[in-house]
């Protein structure tokens, strides 16, 4: 379905008065404070995140998944509730496929299906954690880390043949997340695991165009509990070196243990030029998929304050690619991918809010009272009109989410889709 333009704009009129007094009265106390408005709500405006495209189904966990009636049965489909999501938000410009779950079968139909909707390709995912149906070998006990040559290769050749689809789409990079690892002590040999897996990677770096990067993922645990592979940061900036320039750490937030620094990697990496990518989420316990600051959105906005530093002070650092990564158990999968955009753009916003000059002066004569007041006078600042601001400058809703509901995008979707279907990869 496509939202029409008339439509949004009826729905928005009932809140534009408002709007427009509180965006006045923010607006004045931020230029007061020394804030190019028109320049923040630019900046707003550009900030576009990545959907995957297995996000558009209800999501699930080992034990169950519980269907939501709608769900996008083909790629064409997810396309298009990618594209509702851009509409109302004017903040999803991307999709993010992931193979074979969304191999596209006619490309020239699927790349004017994303035009049609003002989508580009983003990064492309392989898949190496799950067994594919007619595969030659199994995966169970490794991909580009199995001890087996044959299953090896084969791990390879599938990410090969992933940006080959990739660049007919006019992606221009690659996503690599490995499930590979040990359930019990003695199972496997570090070393040797280490040593095959990033002579894997260099393989698939080797094989990717001239003008493409390669995204390294790490997860401490899950599916395996006793070690993973690429546990951490540091493996993942590791094989990253080890393979060239051109390839990147990307971060998941959900992908560390308990109370981890994530600012002070995302900073860290960014200062060595190595921060590809970001996929959001939240979480409580683990890798929850949570909805985007859901539970912990002060962490999320000192995790971005750290990326607008990196953004404006490190040029050898690439502009990250952003994307979500969550799994919707109990929501409608498109409410949730609202309110975690506007949750993204919220916390981009305060950051953008920290007067870094007066932070840094701060820190020079280590007044850490008044640091932490620079952080949270931003981060107490009720941004939400620079966003519809923003949204409304691009032809978006005032409320996203309120407009979703009183245009009856679900309702509309059943009636296009049933009750029964099921969304790819899920």
């Amino acid at each position: 379905m496509h939202i029409q333009k008339d439509a949004l704009q009826s729905v928005n009129t009932a809140g534009l008065d408002r709007h427009e007094a509180e965006f006045a009265f923010l607006a004045d106390r931020l230029t007061a404070d020394g804030v190019d408005v028109e320049a923040l709500v630019g900046d707003l405006a550009d900030f576009q995140v990545a959907i995957p495209s297995w996000a558009l189904g209800a999501g699930g966990t080992r034990f169950g998944r519980f269907s939501f009636h709608g769900e996008p049965g083909s790629l064409e489909q997810k396309i298009d509730d990618v594209g509702v999501l851009h509409a109302l938000t004017r903040a999803a410009g991307a999709v993010s496929l992931h193979i074979p779950w969304d191999t596209p079968t006619d490309y020239a139909a699927v790349k004017e299906r994303a035009a049609g909707h003002g989508l580009s390709f983003d990064a492309i995912n392989s898949n190496t954690f799950q067994d594919q149906a007619g595969a030659a070998r199994s995966y169970k006990h490794g991909s580009l880390s199995a001890t087996d040559e044959a299953v090896r290769r084969q791990a390879i050749d599938h990410n090969l043949e992933v940006i080959e689809i990739g660049g007919r789409l006019g992606s221009k990079s690659l996503t690599v997340w490995l499930a590979d690892g040990t359930t019990f002590p003695g199972q496997r040999n570090f070393q040797r695991s280490l040593t095959q897996t990033e002579d894997s990677l260099r393989q698939i770096y080797a094989g990717m165009p001239a003008d493409w990067k390669l995204y390294i993922e790490y997860k401490p645990y899950e599916p395996n509990f006793y070690s993973t592979v690429i546990q951490d940061w540091g493996t993942s900036f590791m094989l990253a070196n080890a393979c060239g320039e051109r390839a990147y750490t990307l971060v998941d937030l959900g992908h560390h243990l308990p109370n981890s620094n994530i600012e002070q990697i995302v900073s860290t990496l960014m200062l060595k030029g190595k921060l590809g990518g970001f996929h959001f989420n939240d979480s409580k316990y683990g890798d929850d998929d949570l909805t985007v600051g859901s539970i912990k959105p002060y962490a999320l906005f000192l995790i971005f304050t750290e990326l607008v530093f990196g953004m404006r002070n490190n040029p050898q650092n690439p502009d990250p690619a952003w994307m979500i990564d969550a799994s919707h158990n109990v929501k409608d999968p498109l409410e949730d991918l609202v309110q975690s955009l506007e949750a993204i753009r919220e916390a981009y916003a305060k950051a953008l809010l920290v007067d870094q000059e007066s932070l840094a002066a701060a820190q020079a004569d280590h007044d850490v009272v008044t640091c932490q007041e620079l952080l949270q006078d931003a981060y107490r600042t009720d941004v939400r009109p620079l966003l519809q601001c923003a949204r409304l400058n691009r032809g978006g809703a005032l409320h996203p989410l309120r407009a979703y509901r009183q245009l009856g995008v679900r309702e509309t979707l059943i009636r296009e889709r049933g009750k029964n279907t099921v969304a790819t990869g899920l």
